[in-house]
């Protein structure tokens, strides 16, 4: 689907880069829940343009209205219309590239899929279309973390060939991850990602990365058996993203590479329930979650628009030389790191609500 997120919590996202606003449709939000727009604002402030030097310098500060489906800062249950205006558009920015499918860009895939396509910013398929998605993480993330104590949490852990190692998933929080501009947790290493980005930016190219997401207090039993296993949806929504190009839950590649000997998680009375001494299931087996923390990786490639010099053709096929104008990240990852977070909120909050109703219905009997 183009636009529609979710089973029992859906979303529904509209809007392009330069269109006169973005947003999205909620259905299935639980009554009753104190909300406000400071309480979405939070994650969308961390995902806007024009933070540092090294993201796009498109100026937009991205305040969220609620449409509906609040009354005196309570749910009603029913639909949650958010809107986010777009205030600083520039599409003769990319009056030039017209008829240039840029490289890499989504420009002629969907020329071919709808015969057009919105030719300025790259319409829907530009990040500007992830606000709607954490307006309504946001929301998925408040109703988890209170009704749970759920916590997610987001980091940028490559930026190019710099990575960080050895981190202290125990003591890994949000505060942590905001003291730096490139969201590195690791604050040594993130100048090192800043000064990277930075010399791309002046060279006039791009840097991919990978963003990391670790979850806490997740409960159990969450996750639907053999076609909507739990890291299937979160592959699913990850992979939804722009610009993203991998994913991978717990040991991933690397652990195709030892033994089971070694990579089998044992088990261990922890209180009440069994817990695992490693977690190279990343929280989850049989794609239900153990009680483990959810631990996956998210590979994001360079942005495609640089403003070097690029031999390429026209929709006609003839020879040109673009050099791409407008506002763009040169390393999409530090702002990705609240986009990913809100996109696993969602996962979740449908998985619970999936969940409850499991039980509520076996209850019944």
């Amino acid at each position: 689907m183009s636009s529609i997120f979710g089973t029992l919590f859906k979303i529904s996202t509209f809007g392009e880069s330069h269109c006169k606003g973005v947003g999205v449709v909620i259905d299935g939000c639980p009554p009753s829940l104190s909300l406000t727009e400071d309480d979405i604002q939070v994650q969308l402030d961390r995902r806007r343009p024009g933070q540092s030097d090294v993201t796009t310098a498109r100026d937009e500060k991205d305040k969220v209205s609620i449409l509906s489906g609040t009354e005196n800062g309570v749910t009603l249950g029913t639909p949650i219309g958010l809107f986010v205006a777009n205030r600083d558009q520039r599409p003769d920015d990319y009056a030039d590239m017209s008829s240039i499918p840029r490289p890499s860009h989504a420009d002629y895939s969907y020329q071919m899929k709808y015969g057009i396509r919105a030719s300025s910013g790259g319409g829907r398929s530009s990040a500007r279309e992830t606000i709607g998605r954490v307006a309504a993480g946001a929301i998925a993330e408040k109703i988890l973390n209170e009704r749970y104590g759920i916590e997610i949490i987001s980091w940028v852990n490559s930026v190019g060939n710099i990575s960080v190692n050895n981190l202290d998933l125990d003591e890994i929080s949000r505060n942590l991850v905001d003291k730096s501009l490139v969201r590195c947790p690791d604050l040594r290493i993130g100048e090192l990602m800043m000064q990277a980005i930075k010399d791309a930016k002046n060279s006039h190219d791009s840097l991919g990365g990978v963003v990391s997401c670790i979850c806490k207090n997740v409960p159990a039993g969450w996750g639907e058996p053999v076609f909507d296993k739990i890291e299937a949806k979160l592959a699913q929504a990850m992979m939804s993203l722009p610009a993203t190009k991998g994913f991978e839950i717990g040991s991933g590649f690397s652990g195709t590479r030892v033994p089971g000997s070694e990579h089998n998680d044992m088990f261990f009375k922890n209180g009440n329930v069994l817990g695992t001494r490693t977690n190279n299931s990343g929280g989850v087996q049989g794609g239900i979650t153990n009680g483990e923390p959810i631990i996956f990786n998210i590979a994001f490639k360079p942005p495609a628009t640089i403003g070097k010099p690029q031999e390429t053709v026209d929709l006609d096929g003839i020879p040109v030389t673009l050099e791409a104008r407008g506002r763009h990240d040169p390393c999409v990852v530090p702002r990705a790191v609240p986009i990913v977070e809100t996109m696993t909120a969602l996962v979740l909050i449908d998985l619970a609500l999936r969940q409850q109703s499991r039980i509520m219905f076996d209850n019944a009997e």
